[in-house]
């Protein structure tokens, strides 16, 4: 059984100078939870994950593993393993040698080291790469031999920063795979941050968006894509993202684009300024009823989907996402586009938070 591991920020923040890189930050990874910290350059995951490992010191706040607090505990003594970007493996040394490094400070016997080695390397597809050296393995395997090495030891928790990053599509597509069927073996607690919404979206048990050093949502994937707290989220999370424009309610509908979309079931949103969401996949052309009218400007061609992209009268971004199926209209067409009242999200046009 894995041991008890809930890591728990309390109103941390962490200055640089004058620079905020994290904003007062409440945030909870459950006990077993795989926790994603998502969101662009510079918005504070990596500085949350380093101050929970103990590499970087809250300028305010607490920070709790398993109950302890460990802000003046070091780094070694957090039992935590942390797995980064660039695998920071010893070139000179064989993977045996790499994965059991964290073991003889530990004064894990001999015996018992080549066991939990022979063990961790069966887990992840290593057992016979153990006498290669770095140099002669491939980008997945040297990310998988940097998290045996954090593995063998069986911290209470996983602390990973963009381990997936150096990897090319198809690696990262498998190794995503080993590592969420990794987690539901071990059960152990982690925190992976990253800034590939993919990633987010395939692996957590929750995810957290941050945003210059705030936490702008927290919620299982499928949620934070379907009700996004604020505009921020609405564009950040989705590939293409969604169509954010500038509308107005008024008597009933919403303003939008020289035309009209339905006010979302059950909104009570009084008359005034407002920006309109709508994701591409439910955007949909019709000939006649409530809607805005685009004018085509490109067709992206993706083999199993094709994205129209179209522009406002005013010069605003619409994207459509279609099926690869079907005729496509030409460059220049002028396109009659509805959504569904279920489907129109609204956001305060100052603060960008949620109205419906």
């Amino acid at each position: 059984m894995s041991p008890v591991a809930e890591i728990r920020l309390s109103g941390v923040t962490k200055r640089f100078g004058d620079v905020v890189a994290v904003d007062d930050l409440d945030l909870v990874a459950a006990d077993g939870e795989f926790l994603v910290l998502l969101g662009p350059s510079g918005c504070g995951k990596s500085t949350a994950l380093r101050m929970i490992a103990g590499l970087e010191d809250p300028t305010e706040g607490e920070v709790h593993i398993g109950g302890r607090l460990v802000n003046d505990v070091a780094p070694k003594d957090r039992d935590v393993a942390m797995v980064f970007q660039t695998y920071a493996l010893y070139p000179h040394k064989s993977v045996r040698a790499n994965i059991e490094m964290p073991l003889k400070p530990r004064r894990v016997p001999k015996d018992e080291r080549a066991r939990l080695v022979a063990e961790v390397a069966e887990t992840l597809g290593l057992a016979d790469l153990l006498d290669r050296k770095p140099k002669e393995l491939s980008g997945g395997q040297r990310q998988r031999v940097a998290l045996a090495r954090a593995i063998v030891r069986r911290p209470v928790a996983f602390l990973m920063d963009e381990p997936l990053s150096n990897l090319d599509a198809k690696l990262r597509i498998q190794t995503r795979a080993d590592l969420v069927e990794l987690h539901r073996r071990l059960g152990t607690t982690v925190v992976y941050v990253t800034h590939d919404q993919v990633e987010a979206m395939t692996m957590a048990d929750r995810v957290a968006v941050l945003d210059a050093g705030r936490l702008q949502q927290l919620g299982p994937p499928q949620e934070v894509y379907d009700r996004p707290a604020n505009a921020f989220v609405a564009r950040f999370i989705g590939s293409p993202p969604m169509n954010l424009l500038p509308g107005a309610v008024e008597g009933g509908g919403v303003r939008v684009a020289g035309g009209s979309l339905p006010l979302p079931p059950g909104a009570d949103v009084p008359d005034g300024l407002v920006t309109v969401g709508v994701r591409p996949e439910h955007v949909v052309e019709a000939g006649e009823g409530p809607g805005i009218v685009v004018e085509l400007r490109v067709v992206e061609s993706l083999g199993h989907e094709r994205l129209l992209v179209c522009e406002t009268d005013d010069g605003e971004p619409v994207i459509v996402r279609r099926s690869a199926d079907g005729d496509v209209p030409e460059a220049g067409a002028r396109l009659h586009l509805r959504a569904d009242a279920a489907r129109v999200h609204l956001f305060d046009r100052t603060s960008g938070e949620r109205l419906a």
